[in-house]
Parts: C-alpha cells; structure tokens; sequence
C-alpha cells in the first residue's frame, strides 16, 4: 500500500467514524482535566512560617525558695510573641503550639544524651493568670494572645490563615517545679528554642530560634503574674480536694 492509498483509507475511515472519534475525544479530555485538577488539588497545601517579635519574647528560670533532695527547686516559663504567616497555597487553622529547648546539664551525665543533645518539649501551653502588657510612657500596650482570650482588651487573634495572611499573638507556657540541670541552657545570655506548630489537619512546621533570658523581675514588668499559673491550679486542686472530703 503506497502512501497516497493509506492517505485515502485514513480520511475514509475518519469520515465513517467521526461520531465516534469526536466522544474519544471528549472522553480523554475529562479524564485529562479531571486528573490535572486532582493533582493541581493534591499541591494546594498550608505552610505556616513563624517568627517572632520583640516584646514579651523570653525565658525565665527562678528558684521557688523550696528544696528537693537537697537541690534548690526552679521553675521555667518561657513567653513568645509570635507572629504566623500562611505561605502555601490552601487555608487552615492553628490547632497547637509547642516549644522545646535543651538543658543546662553537664556532659557526659546520664541525662546529657537525651535532654543535653535532644529537646525536652512543653507540649501544651499554660494558661496566663493576667494580659502580657507594657507601659509606654502613660499609656498601657495590652499584646494580644495567640490561643486565649484577653482580659483588658476585647481582640482575639484569629488562627483561620487564608493563603498570604498573617496573625501574631503570645503563647505562654510554663514547666512545673523542677530541679538540677532541667532548665534551659544558656550562651551569653540567650537561650534557643524550637517552635511546633501544628495545623487541624496535623501538619507541623518547625522553627528554630534565639529568645533572650531574664530574671523574674523583668518577666514580671510584662506579666505581674508571670510564673504563678501551675501554683495556682495547684491551690485550687487542694481547695476542691478538701470541699469534696469535707
């Protein structure tokens, strides 16, 4: 079969057949379009970038003034005024913050391997007795927090990001009473951390960061109650306790 005869057969038989190539056509066109915007769905994904500005941005170690076995007993609490941005390509919403550091132990000693080299994770936030403020000049700042709602100020930080939008708020969490080398180490005065977020769908971003450390009296110019959240859930499980048995 010479070219010009093959050429003949092709139109006739595209003649005979075209209802049929025309549905083909389609067909593979909705199966195409359908496939592309499963995969153009599939790379829609949420990333949440933290940082972190200045203000009530910190950690603090103080001593409670009790003993544990001879040890002076401390507690941690560690304040970060975050700002979170959505840089991908789908909304979400925060579901949880989380932060870690490394402790101050020596090398070598039991506990170095794990919380020396590793992390130790406060997994859950504390809950601020009172607003993180600062005074400027007559006039008081009240910083928003992330996760609760403010007393002295009605705004609340809105964790549903749409793609490009941006929130920021304060996280607080606070370590229960500890003792020895479990406290967050320090270079010159500053401490690094890393900050978990997650999302509702369970995906979790993960940044590192440098936070200044200060003693309890500069903590308490932004929170006068800084550092009393677990005392306090503690005194009112006692309460409740000793009104149950009574």
């Amino acid at each position: 079969m010479n070219a010009a005869d093959f050429l003949e057969k092709s139109i006739s038989w595209l003649n005979s057949n075209q209802g049929v190539l025309t549905l083909a056509i389609f067909v593979v066109t909705l199966v195409l379009g359908w496939v592309s915007g499963v995969f153009a769905a599939l790379r829609r994904k949420p990333h949440f970038r933290v940082s972190l500005i200045d203000g009530p941005t910190f950690a603090c170690t103080f001593h409670t003034g009790e003993k544990h076995k001879n040890y002076d007993v401390h507690k941690t609490g560690i304040a970060l005024y975050v700002k979170v941005a959505n840089t991908g390509t789908a909304p979400s919403s925060i579901s949880g913050v989380s932060i870690a550091y490394r402790w101050q132990i020596r090398p070598l000693s039991v506990q170095w391997l794990k919380y020396g080299i590793g992390w130790f994770w406060l997994e859950r936030q504390a809950v601020a007795l009172t607003d993180f403020q600062a005074k400027i000049g007559s006039s008081t700042k009240v910083f928003p927090f992330l996760s609760q709602r403010n007393s002295l100020s009605p705004s609340k930080a809105d964790t549903y990001l749409r793609e490009g939008q941006e929130t920021n708020g304060v996280v607080y969490f606070e370590q229960s009473d500890s003792w020895g080398g479990c406290f967050p180490r320090q270079t010159n005065g500053q401490v690094i951390i890393k900050v978990r977020l997650t999302d509702v769908t369970g995906r979790a971003f993960t940044s590192r960061h440098t936070i200044p450390a200060v003693d309890l009296d500069e903590a308490r110019k932004y929170n006068p109650r800084f550092g009393e959240t677990l005392l306090e859930l503690h005194s009112a499980d006692l309460v409740s306790n000793e009104s149950a048995s009574s």
